[in-house]
């Protein structure tokens, strides 16, 4: 079965998906006791419109079930291992080169997941709209893509080799 480049996927190492997984277990297990405890507490301090630590560990909790919901949806669609990596194609995995247009200066990055962290170079997400509009091309071609400020900017790609890490 061949597998095909899904932009739905999230390749991480053993290493990443066992850290990930397990700040997950924490947090949806102990961490959420730890912060039920803190709530009741600062609850019985009284009046809940001026009692700030009520209103802090509120804002806690809501951060954490944010970051619960987020480490389910990087776990769900995880991938362990290496993605499929071609030489000369730019996907998950790669060291990438490109020269922006109208910039001799060429900028190096790893194409993976955010959370794929340690990486000794910048880490651009696939998701992003630089790596989306990359992801796929083939040394020589150009890419354009639109940036957060809403302007177009095109990016040549020099180089997209396997990823070897330090």
């Amino acid at each position: 079965m061949a597998v095909s480049q899904n932009e739905n996927v999230t390749w991480l190492t053993q290493e990443a998906y066992d850290r990930l997984k397990e700040e997950y277990e924490y947090l949806s297990g102990p961490g959420r006791t730890d912060i039920a405890k803190k709530i009741e507490a600062a609850r019985e301090e009284g009046d809940l419109r001026e009692n700030g630590g009520y209103h802090a560990a509120k804002d806690e909790q809501g951060k954490m079930e944010a970051r619960i919901f987020h480490l389910r949806q990087i776990l769900d669609s995880a991938r362990v291992g290496e993605a499929p990596r071609a030489e000369g194609v730019v996907g998950p995995g790669m060291t990438v080169t490109v020269r922006f247009r109208g910039d001799d200066e060429e900028v190096t990055f790893l194409l993976a997941s955010r959370e794929e962290s340690g990486a000794p170079i910048d880490v651009y997400s696939p998701n992003s709209p630089l790596g989306a509009a990359i992801n796929g091309k083939k040394v020589g071609e150009t890419a354009t893509y639109t940036m957060p400020n809403g302007r177009q900017s095109s990016v040549e790609i020099l180089e997209a080799v396997p990823y070897i890490g330090n």
